[in-house]
């Protein structure tokens, strides 16, 4: 079984398991799937300063904070327990890409040769995890919530705005990996 548990999901598999997660919060409690509105309830909870944007009822809300524990806790298991060690398949046409560009460790979901504290302290890690991480807290923010919430939940309670924003999200997705992202990796 733990074996089984090492191995990567299919995404027949882990596709209708997220997607059961909507139905499963409107039934048990009418509740809405979504990750970024968290860190809204845990600063409402450990600040109390008079900021209007953390002034709500936000104790009716901390189911959300446990579902992100669970996230959290999950993926330190797996981490912890459950990493497979065998390298990352991807498709022949990226690792030649890639490899143009000094990356060619695939042990890991992710390159080490960004991904490290070493990288962080470059020009091209600042760009990456720092801005990268500024743009989708700045993008979450101004779209009202972040992909989970407006792709899963937003989509299947046929919401626009979550198509727009869903829509704005992939095409982000496609410019930043085909166009930018290349002229990041060369620094």
């Amino acid at each position: 079984m733990l074996e089984f548990l090492k191995q990567p999901m299919p995404w027949y598999i882990a596709g209708p398991l997220i997607g059961l997660m909507v139905p499963l919060l409107l039934i048990i409690g009418n509740k809405t799937f979504g990750i970024s509105s968290s860190l809204r309830h845990i600063c409402a909870a450990c600040i109390p300063a008079k900021i209007p944007f953390f002034q709500y009822k936000w104790k009716e809300e901390s189911w959300n904070l446990f579902l992100v524990a669970g996230i959290v806790t999950g993926g330190f298991i797996a981490a912890a327990f459950l990493m497979n060690m065998n390298a990352v398949n991807i498709n022949p046409k990226l690792v030649t890409e890639l490899s143009k560009y000094g990356m060619d460790n695939y042990q890991s979901l992710v390159p080490k040769q960004i991904f490290n504290w070493q990288a962080l302290l470059t020009a091209r890690g600042l760009i990456m995890i720092v801005g990268g991480g500024f743009l989708v807290g700045f993008g979450t923010r101004y779209a009202g919530g972040c992909t989970s919430g407006h792709a899963i939940m937003g989509l299947s309670n046929l919401q626009w705005p979550s198509l727009i924003a869903t829509m704005c999200f992939m095409a982000g997705g496609f410019i930043m990996a085909n166009l930018i992202l290349p002229f990041i990796l060369m620094l």
